[in-house]
């Protein structure tokens, strides 16, 4: 139960793009939207450290995040609910980073045939990856609610 679990909620984070990252800084709590890709539970992204988000994330490293679509009937809501660590990464782990995300996003994977404003912004970014600590799955599909957390230990 627990590996078809695992698989569920790895499944649904490859299958999806967008997660709204909430971080704290000095102005308090903030929500941004970023595209990820992830290696197993670890997400990857990328952002200007200018932003409010990555300003709020060397400020206090501790995010939560979510995943969803915007559904319009609930007993189809799916999605995940996490809290962890995110750090900005660099060397050998963003070089693995940039791999997989330009394995899931192309134009990102391929910048010497990107329109210029794509390597132009991709020049000004940093990237980040966040390890969870806590990782639920939702899937109302199991009933009004309904939410496992997944044990990231094994």
């Amino acid at each position: 139960m627990a590996d078809a679990l695992r698989e569920r909620a790895l499944d649904y984070l490859r299958g999806h793009h967008v997660m709204t990252l909430a971080t704290h800084g000095s102005e308090g709590p903030w929500a941004a939207a970023v595209f990820y890709v992830n290696d197993g539970f670890t997400l990857f992204c990328l952002s200007a450290p200018s932003s409010r988000h990555c300003m709020n994330l060397a400020h206090s490293p501790r995010i939560s995040a979510t995943i969803q679509e915007d559904y319009a009937d609930w007993p189809q809501i799916k999605g995940v609910q996490l809290e962890g660590i995110a750090s900005e990464i660099s060397g050998e782990e963003e070089a693995r980073a940039r791999r997989l995300y330009g394995e899931k996003y192309p134009v990102v994977g391929k910048l010497a045939q990107a329109p210029a404003a794509i390597v132009k912004a991709m020049a000004k970014v940093r990237w980040y990856k966040i390890v969870p600590d806590r990782f639920f799955f939702i899937d109302n599909s199991a009933g009004f609610g309904h939410r496992d957390e997944i044990d990231l230990r094994g």
